[in-house]
């Protein structure tokens, strides 16, 4: 099957077929927050802004990769990109994969900068390409072809173990990674597609100049339930299905990252991104005081950018208003403060 009819196929299962973990949780709802009755704050003074990749956004929210490369999508990633420039929210794009192969799609993803000219955009490859004929050309490609700020490696190991033709060969991939982390001119970020990055896997990464870590863990959209959904016999069906509960949660990547990162109020030297089942306001704020930087939400967006830009930037509304409101009667008056924010597990 063709890459772009794959692609397509994993938007239209996305969006029709219930694909989210139905055991394992994104782990945030073993934590409460301690509610302060007397926050000593103006709600109206609450400050989610956050810097990132050295642009000022209104509030640490990621649009998480998704989408990309066919002219399904395009109108897809366009909303994506319209909301987030216009609500000053960061954005990643989906695999650049077909971009590559074929240079005529290259000029498709102009676009997305002139869309959104003002926000964090990132780009995107599979690490796994880089045993199939990738390299520093390639991944500079990719990053000049929406004229990104930073550039995702995605781990999708277990999708492409079931995956009919899957790419399964991730010998010598670290090193590969470490020599272009030192070459890139633009910093790099490993993110996971929803079953975890732990606090070994997060040391291994820094120590080969990884800049950022997107946890990615599960909870949300369990990718070998989507491939389940593409098997074309009943075997493929069932090797698939059998990872749907896979994969550690959110919060669990989120407080082994302690270990190994700083947990400082900076992301200038290093950067965690904690995305996977994160599906409202207080979500992000658990993420952001269990550590993380920056918070990605894929799903949720997707099926809102099928509608219109419109309903996608009233979710980013809706979910800055909660996690002020979780500021506000946490007594925190910023991001970094929502940092020290007391959580009781439960």
């Amino acid at each position: 099957m063709k890459i772009a009819e794959r692609k397509n196929d994993h938007i239209r299962i996305n969006l029709q077929e219930d694909v989210e973990s139905n055991q394992v949780k994104n782990g945030f709802e073993r934590f409460r927050f301690r509610h302060v009755s007397l926050p000593e704050l103006d709600l109206g003074a609450i400050d989610t802004s956050v810097t990132f990749l050295g642009r000022k956004l209104v509030c640490p929210l990621l649009i998480s990769s998704m989408t990309g490369g066919t002219d399904h999508t395009n109108h897809i990633n366009r909303r994506l990109a319209e909301a987030a420039q216009e609500r000053g929210i960061a954005m990643g794009v989906g695999s650049q994969r077909i971009m590559i192969e074929d240079q005529r799609g290259k000029l498709q993803w102009k676009f997305l900068r002139q869309t959104a000219p003002d926000i964090p955009l990132l780009a995107n490859i599979g690490i796994v390409q880089l045993n199939h004929g990738f390299g520093l050309q390639e991944c500079q490609g990719a990053v000049e072809a929406i004229e990104a700020d930073a550039l995702i490696f995605h781990c999708n190991a277990l999708q492409e173990a079931v995956q009919p033709g899957g790419n399964t060969d991730w010998r010598g991939l670290l090193s590969k990674l470490e020599s272009l982390c030192a070459t890139l001119e633009v910093p790099v970020i490993v993110k996971e597609v929803g079953w975890g990055i732990d606090g070994a896997m997060a040391k291994r990464l820094l120590e080969a100049g990884v800049w950022g870590i997107d946890v990615a863990g599960a909870g949300g959209t369990s990718w070998s339930e989507v491939e389940s959904h593409r098997a074309s016999d009943s075997k493929q069906f069932r090797v698939a299905a059998s990872f749907r509960e896979w994969g550690m949660p959110t919060a669990q990547c989120l407080a082994e990252m302690a270990q190994v990162m700083p947990l400082h109020d900076s992301s200038a030297t290093c950067c965690l991104i904690a995305s996977g089942g994160i599906r409202t306001g207080i979500d992000v704020a658990k993420a952001l005081a269990l550590g993380a930087h920056m918070v990605g939400m894929a799903g949720p967006f997707l099926r809102l950018a099928m509608n219109s830009t419109a309903d996608v930037i009233e979710e980013i509304d809706v979910i800055r208003e909660v996690l002020a409101i979780t500021m506000f009667c946490t007594g925190s008056g910023s991001v970094s403060a929502l940092r020290y924010a007391p959580l009781c597990r439960v």
